[in-house]
């Protein structure tokens, strides 16, 4: 009889590779788990950096790719029709707040709508699928807008009335007339103690330099008080002299800019009443 009490049983599956996880759906993957908190981890911070409700072209320059597939998932994003309707709606917005410059239309071309800004120095160009191109300044304006439009999560608010951009005429010569005069006040004081104890001094004929030297500080601190308000003034009267100047050449051109690549068909009036 064969004696089986020093007998080994067969050898079983090696422990450490069931734990491994050999494909078996009911063992959970630690990896899986460490990359899932891992990415909850980096969307918090996303959310504690970055302020989505003002987010602009410098926070979309700083942000890295991961964070950017952290912040926006693609699969939740919005497209087609609805996202060109929350673009020229936003669009809309910051042009009346006069944060964007530019022309909006809203065309077809090649069978497909797409939103169009472009002003004297740039353009931008808004496809369903979410894509972007363009160049300048209003590229770099249009880029974040796109991008807060397409998450579900972005209120758009309803435009006002009279959104687009003012006639030149209509633009003031400066801006911050109360600041300037509050600075002149300070500024006149500033002088009028000067001069007294500059006067004071000399007529008296006090033997100490406190009062010339007080007196002369006060004078200099006015006066360049008074250049700074008049700087300013300066300033301003050019901002708003090129601002004019760049509104009447967009109202006053018979068509797009040649560097504009687009030849569609305007589907609306923005652009017809200059």
């Amino acid at each position: 009889m064969e004696d089986t009490s020093t007998r080994s049983e067969p050898d079983g599956p090696d422990e450490g590779a069931v734990e491994e996880g050999s494909g078996d759906p009911d063992v959970p993957s630690p990896n899986g788990a460490d990359a899932d908190d891992d990415l909850a981890e980096l969307r918090d911070r996303v959310d504690d950096e970055y302020d989505f409700d003002d987010f602009g072209p410098a926070d979309m320059a700083r942000m890295s790719a991961e964070e950017w597939d952290a912040a926006f998932d693609p699969d939740t994003w919005i497209t087609g029709p609805r996202l060109l309707d929350r673009v020229e709606a936003e669009l809309k917005s910051r042009i009346a707040r006069r944060e964007v410059f530019g022309l909006l239309e809203r065309v077809r071309e090649d069978g497909e709508e797409r939103v169009l800004v472009y002003s004297d120095e740039g353009y931008a160009i808004v496809r369903p699928s979410g894509e972007v191109s363009g160049r300048g300044t209003v590229l770099r304006d249009v880029e974040p807008l796109v991008a807060l439009a397409a998450m579900e999560e972005h209120d758009v608010a309803d435009p006002p009335d009279d959104w687009s951009l003012p006639h030149p005429d209509t633009v003031p010569e400066g801006s911050g007339e109360f600041g300037n005069l509050m600075i002149q006040v300070v500024a006149a004081v500033q002088v009028i103690a000067g001069v007294a104890l500059l006067g004071a001094s000399f007529l008296t004929d006090l033997d100490s330099i406190v009062g010339p030297a007080m007196g002369s500080v006060f004078l200099l601190v006015g006066l360049f008080l008074f250049a700074m308000v008049a700087n300013a003034r300066l300033s301003d009267r050019f901002r708003s002299e090129e601002y004019r100047d760049r509104l009447r050449a967009l109202r006053e051109a018979e068509e797009r800019p040649e560097f504009v690549p687009v030849d569609g068909e305007v589907l609306n009036e923005e652009t017809e009443d200059r």
